[in-house]
């Protein structure tokens, strides 16, 4: 009798023990795992002007991710790639929002020339800071979205001769804009390509303008081909290991954000050095008021602003919010005061992650990171009309996540800055959505 009493009870015991950690799993773990299947709620907006309901984000493809629908789309399937002669480098520089533009224009280039498309490096911003295509996107992926169109060669294999031939046999180096013509390869590149059927190619390092990804409508050039659509929407995609950190940073997020957000973030590009930017232009803009009062347009944004901005419009202060500053700086505490749920990069990542992917000493990683996460994010809020801004927002529209929440003057970078009234504040919506002016609406649909 003993016994099935010590039975009875060892049984009781392990089932109390099971329950509790099933409970812990399910509240505190599952979260970190999954998407959180969160109900669609406001994003803790106040007013009723923006009583509006975001989708959940859940992590991996939309429902409402848009096709690809530019014009010729079958025939370019179906076209079967010509023979390829010769060869075409290039390098990925300044940052992901740049990196489809200059995609799209080796693809356009190489195509003219009926030549192999060289695997491009990726170079960082310091000298000589150079990585492997491999090691920051998903090289299969890359190869096979270009595979009826164009072969692309490792540079391994981009020569038919050895290393001390091809010293002296050097690549004629051709600057090209940031819109190749036809007219551009006919007469600039392709003498030099058909003389020595190899050619590099070399972007201004100067800024693009956002205005580049602006919609085609019926334009001529380039950018309005399929080439370009499929450069910008179809061929990169970074590698699994990237892509693994930022899901589990997205996941993060949204379980910090539970309660206060249904499991909901906000993601916002404020750092430092856009900061610094702009302050020149906010002297000016206190300069240029006469009525004596500081001239409160966009452009005049600093920190403070952006928080008293937000505030105005509807987000409420226990919004979850994840900045692209990387480590935390005290010029931005004054957006700390309206919102106290702001997580860096840094505050996200395990110790090992945070050594491998953030130290001085590495290369550029958080560029990477930012850009991905703020694709993700269910809300996200530019603070200046730079290609960051844009390149964003194109993959954001693709995969149906529209809610793109752009300050007066930050919506459009044709149109001059507007003050920050109640009138401007009702447009909250950036005008790539609001107005279907982003190139996405050529490309997909």
């Amino acid at each position: 009798m003993d016994y099935f009493r010590q039975v009875v009870a060892a049984f009781l015991t392990m089932s109390m023990f099971l329950m509790l950690g099933n409970m812990i799993k399910r509240e505190h773990i599952d979260p970190l795992l999954m998407p959180v299947n969160a109900p669609q709620v406001s994003l803790g907006f106040q007013h009723n002007v923006f009583n509006v309901k975001v989708a959940h984000l859940t992590t991996g493809s939309s429902t409402d991710a848009m096709r690809p629908c530019w014009k010729k789309f079958s025939a370019l399937k179906a076209q079967q790639r010509e023979q390829s002669e010769g060869y075409v480098h290039f390098s990925l520089t300044n940052g992901p929002e740049y990196h489809v533009l200059q995609i799209a224009n080796a693809i356009f280039i190489a195509k003219h020339l009926r030549a192999k498309l060289v695997l491009p490096d990726i170079q960082g911003t310091k000298g000589g800071e150079k990585r492997a295509f491999g090691e920051i996107y998903d090289t299969k992926k890359f190869i096979t979205s270009l595979d009826e169109i164009i072969e692309v060669v490792n540079q391994d294999h981009s020569t038919t001769f050895d290393e001390e031939e091809h010293k002296e046999k050097d690549i004629d180096i051709v600057k090209i804009p940031k819109r190749v013509t036809t007219e551009f390869i006919n007469s600039k590149i392709e003498p030099i390509f058909r003389k020595k059927k190899q050619v590099r190619l070399m972007t201004s390092t100067s800024q693009y303008p956002s205005l580049t990804f602006r919609r085609a409508y019926e334009r001529s050039d380039h950018f309005t081909n399929p080439y370009a659509c499929l450069a910008i929407f179809g061929s990169l995609k970074l590698k699994p290991e990237l892509e693994e950190l930022v899901e589990m940073m997205v996941r993060t997020l949204q379980f910090l954000s539970l309660k206060s957000s249904g499991g909901q973030f906000v993601a916002v590009d404020l750092r430092v050095e856009e900061l610094e930017k702009n302050k020149m232009m906010m002297m000016s803009c206190k300069k240029n008021d006469t009525s004596g009062a500081t001239n409160k347009q966009s452009s005049c944004f600093g920190a403070k602003e952006i928080g008293q901005w937000m505030k105005k419009i509807g987000f409420g202060k226990d919004a979850t919010i994840y900045i692209t500053q990387t480590g935390w700086h005290k010029s931005l505490q004054p957006f700390r005061e309206y919102y106290p749920n702001i997580f860096t990069k840094d505050s996200l990542m395990p110790l090992d992650m945070r050594a491998r992917y953030l130290n001085s000493n590495n290369f550029q990683y958080d560029k990477y990171i930012d850009f991905y996460l703020s694709v993700k994010s269910n809300v996200f809020v530019p603070t200046s009309s730079n290609l960051f801004y844009a390149s964003v927002s194109g993959l954001r529209i693709a995969s149906g996540n529209t809610q793109i929440i752009a300050p007066p003057g930050r919506r459009s970078i044709s149109s001059s800055s507007s003050p920050l009234s109640s009138e401007a504040d009702m447009n909250y919506l950036s005008p790539y959505v609001l107005n279907k002016t982003h190139i996405a609406y050529s490309c997909l649909c």
